[in-house]
């Protein structure tokens, strides 16, 4: 998952990193967000930095923020796109260094004061972009550059920024009346604010939630690891001599797949479906409500049906129709296979308890008691080739081998926690790339999943390159007592997953902050990472086990592959439960009459997801449309069907053949955002995506 700037969600205006020149007053001069960072490649000073800066930081920002965009829509000259476009670019640069950080230290480090400071801020950066899109002086020169386009000699990336930054203006209520506009202001506050809410109440309703279990008789089955971590859990938790297992995933699915107590599984299990969904002061039913509202309000104001149409204009998808022309057809072919899946599983529960009927939280455990009798594989028995260490190495070396590139540990860097990891990353012939930031371990400050996001993007600033500063977030295993942080393969796949996306944003060559890349785009570049995390070329590079230091069987590399398709039904299956869900909240035309909880059953039914099955994401916790994937939650498939037909062309040349890498790396990773998706694609495949290799690779043809 790519997380996206919170500042300028829908302008997509990335403002440019800069220094703030000295400042006269005191309180800004003590203030290290508001002062030259005078760190290693210009790192934020993390340690420097603390709760009671924001506020004071943003108020200053915003004050040179606004007066940059004043200054830009009083400007007598005529509008060219130099003055009007790349000031605009160059403008806010302070606010968006500030908003970066805070951002990012919300997500993955908050605390009581910086929620405080979230929802306090949050409106008023809404209402600062409502004030750049709807400032009519401004338009007007933006107009004007955009009706006189052709007379400027711009080049291929100018123009593509040129007619985005317009539509973008447009669609964000610049051709509105004032009265339009003032309503689309409070829209925009509103949602801005209750996304917020929604995330907090996620964060806080899954830090409240234990499973003590006291009895060593109801860990039977579960891997030593995982009880002596659950055993550190109850300690922190004061219950020593307890075990605590919680809703966060390094914890959850591991006791769902391995606990032979069945009633402990379904109590756990429940407990994850339900999050913000108990009527207490956590329950996320009405901020949902309110912001699917709000959402259909807002694109009804904007000309459109539904809020799904708005977001999908300006998508590879570009309507509604599409995605789920897209979604019913794997829906089709996935189904029956989890059908079958199903009943294979029924019919180990029956030979154990006649007459018992699988629940959806006994899929894991007899899933995995199938994989075992029919490749006999065990993900235990995988972990110890797993250690943190080794896969992210592995990662490491496949892009070294790829791209000729190198990770240097970076010394005495600051860090945005103690336990990240900072690398400086360089071509072949030692030039300076970017940095990259790596944080592995869950905490009660971090949101849950995996993501990665960005502290400065590249650019070029008065004719000098600004390097990026690239930070991935996880929440893996931990490590227990002498034991290191030992992945299973999904956690594998998830680092290799958003190392990609952190080589995008290392190889961009944008000349300007502003990009826009189509959000059904953006996961190629990580999920075609992914597929060299299993490939047996790879598995035999960095898998060895911890203790020994012996590579990876080869009995076991073939296990691996001999069982790829294995739970692929249920595996689609949730997922496109979820984007479906995600769809019919957002194409709705008319909310009278919403039920939160009503309209998810409905949809359920509607589809025919079969009970044993449940959406990999229920509606009051489902981050990803509270956050960016707002009618695109679908971009995952869709940008499976791009990265599967991209791979088949390494696995035409070869894993590492050069020539592809060199291809891959110039007509996609670096020209992210700058001109048209599909253009890219085609300019590195030849011809348009097809399907095929998508659906061989996940066994449904």
């Amino acid at each position: 998952m790519m997380k996206k700037s919170l500042l300028l969600p829908f302008v997509a205006i990335a403002l440019a990193f800069m220094v703030l020149p000295a400042c006269n007053r005191k309180s800004e001069i003590s203030n290290p967000l508001l002062v030259e960072w005078k760190t290693p490649f210009a790192l934020p000073p993390f340690e420097k930095i603390s709760a009671a800066h924001y506020i004071p930081a943003f108020e200053a920002a915003l004050k040179e923020a606004e007066n940059d965009i004043q200054s830009i829509a009083s400007d007598k000259r005529t509008p060219d796109f130099k003055n009007t476009f790349e000031a605009l670019d160059r403008a806010g640069s302070l606010l968006s260094k500030i908003e970066k950080v805070f951002y990012a230290q919300a997500s993955a480090n908050t605390n009581d004061s910086l929620q405080q400071i979230e929802i306090e801020i949050t409106p008023k950066l809404s209402a600062f972009r409502d004030g750049i899109t709807m400032n009519p002086d401004l338009f007007r020169r933006v107009k004007h550059v955009y009706e006189n386009r052709s007379s400027y000699n711009l080049s291929d990336e100018q123009t593509f920024l040129l007619e985005n930054l317009y539509k973008s203006f447009i669609r964000n209520g610049a051709a509105l009346d004032k009265k339009d506009q003032d309503t689309l202001k409070m829209i925009n506050q509103k949602l801005s604010v209750l996304s917020v809410r929604f995330s907090q109440n996620v964060l806080a309703e899954t830090n409240n939630y234990r499973l003590f279990i006291t009895s060593k008789d109801d860990l039977k089955g579960l891997p030593a690891t995982l009880t002596a971590a659950a055993a550190e859990e109850a300690k922190a938790a004061g219950r020593e001599g307890a075990w605590a297992f919680t809703t966060k995933r390094p914890s959850i699915f591991p006791f769902l797949t391995y606990s032979g107590n069945r009633e402990k599984r379904k109590e756990i299990y429940n407990a994850y479906l339900n999050r913000c969904n108990n009527g207490n002061e956590f329950d996320n039913n009405a901020i949902l409500d309110e912001m699917i509202r709000l959402r259909l309000r807002r694109a009804k104001l904007l000309g459109y049906p539904d809020h799904s149409s708005f977001v999908l204009e300006q998508r590879m998808a570009k309507n509604p129709a599409s995605v789920f022309s897209l979604l019913d057809e794997l829906w089709k072919r996935a189904l029956p296979v989890a059908v079958k899946e199903r009943d294979e599983l029924q019919k180990i529960l029956d030979r154990e308890s006649a007459g018992v009927k699988l629940d959806a939280s006994d899929w894991w455990y007899y899933a995995e008691k199938l994989r075992k009798s029919k490749y006999d594989l065990d993900d235990n028995e995988l972990r110890p080739y797993f250690s943190l260490e080794n896969v992210r190495n592995g990662a490491f070396d496949v892009a070294k081998r790829l791209y000729g590139i190198s990770f240097e540990p970076l010394e005495g860097a600051p860090l945005p926690h103690p336990e990240a990891q900072a690398f400086e990353v360089k071509e072949k012939d030692g030039t300076h790339i970017g940095v990259l930031y790596m944080d592995f371990f869950p905490r009660p400050g971090k949101q849950q999943g995996a993501w990665c996001t960005d502290y400065r993007t590249h650019h070029f600033e008065n004719g000098r390159e600004i390097t990026p500063v690239v930070s991935t977030v996880f929440n893996f295993t931990r490590p227990a007592g002498d034991t290191p942080a030992l992945l299973s393969l999904e956690e594998v796949t998830t680092l290799f997953h958003e190392f990609g996306h952190a080589l995008d944003f290392l190889f961009s060559k944008s000349t300007y902050n502003q990009t826009f890349t189509p959000w059904d785009f953006v996961e190629l570049p990580s999920q075609i990472m992914e597929h060299w995390a299993t490939e047996p070329e790879v598995l035999r590079m960095y898998a060895r086990n911890y203790k020994t230091g012996e590579p990876i069987p080869d009995a076991l590399t073939g296990k691996i592959t001999k069982s790829r398709f294995f739970n692929q039904g249920f595996e689609t299956v949730e997922y496109l439960a979820a984007s479906l869900l995600d769809m019919y909240f957002h194409t709705l035309t008319d909310t009278t009459g919403l039920n939160i909880q009503k309209l998810e059953k409905s949809v359920i039914e509607k589809i025919g997801l079969i009970n044993e099955i449940k959406p990999r994401y229920r509606s009051t916790y489902f981050l990803h449309i509270t956050g960016g994937y707002d009618s695109g939650y679908y971009s995952y498939i869709w940008s499976a069907v791009l990265d599967n037909d991209a791979y088949e062309a390494f696995r035409e040349k070869g894993l590492f053949d050069s020539s592809v890498a060199a291809s891959f790396r110039k007509n996609i990773l670096e020209k992210g955002g700058t001109m048209d998706a599909m253009k890219m694609f085609v300019n590195f495949r030849g011809r348009e995506p097809v399907i095929e290799p998508l659906l061989k690779n996940r066994g449904l043809i």
